[in-house]
């Protein structure tokens, strides 16, 4: 065991942890998941069977990620922001089988008490504000807030507001990289 968990943690046999992966108060990692290598994983998560978390993940407490979540690397998921897995639950009927698949693309971020509604695809490097809540997909770099979300700008992979001159070119003030604008998609130069 490469990775380090609090003894109120419930690990369930049959998941994969990666090295260096961290694990808190009253998580529960269940069978069939798939964790990386030197994620963090808060207290009082749920990983549900089937999940795929990449590589340096960084969950925060009080989130519930469910089946049919995939997230790539060096994806940040704020405080209590949920994922759902059916379009339209009911108690009574059982729909286990028509789970809708959410991939969450590198770098992203979602933030706190943000809900993902399943089917949609979250672009690489593109930022959910908090509470705001994601009913299409997002496109890579794209900014969202709102209930219903909406797109209102556009991010660098700092975490950054672009701000595209005339001739669609942005600037990181952090990091200096050049981002262009063109046909509605934002690509690094």
């Amino acid at each position: 065991m490469n990775y380090t968990a609090h003894p109120t943690a419930v690990i369930d046999e049959g998941c994969e942890i990666g090295d260096g992966t961290k694990i808190w108060h009253f998580s529960h990692i269940m069978p069939g998941c798939k964790i990386g290598k030197g994620c963090n994983i808060g207290q009082n998560v749920v990983v549900s069977p089937g999940v795929v978390l990449g590589d340096n993940v960084k969950v925060q407490n009080n989130v519930s990620i469910y089946t049919g979540v995939t997230c790539d690397d060096d994806v940040f998921l704020g405080p209590s922001c949920v994922f759902t897995n059916v379009v339209n639950p009911r108690s009574a009927i059982v729909r286990k089988n028509q789970y809708a698949a959410t991939h969450v693309g590198k770098g992203a971020t979602i933030g706190a008490n943000a809900t993902i509604v399943c089917g949609h695809n979250i672009g690489a490097y593109a930022f959910i504000g908090a509470g705001a809540v994601v009913t299409k997909d997002v496109p890579a770099y794209a900014l969202l807030v709102g209930n219903p979300a909406r797109q209102t700008g556009w991010m660098s992979e700092y975490g950054h507001k672009l701000k595209f001159g005339a001739e669609g070119r942005a600037i990181c003030p952090e990091s200096n990289e050049v981002y262009l604008l063109k046909d509605g998609r934002v690509v690094r130069e």
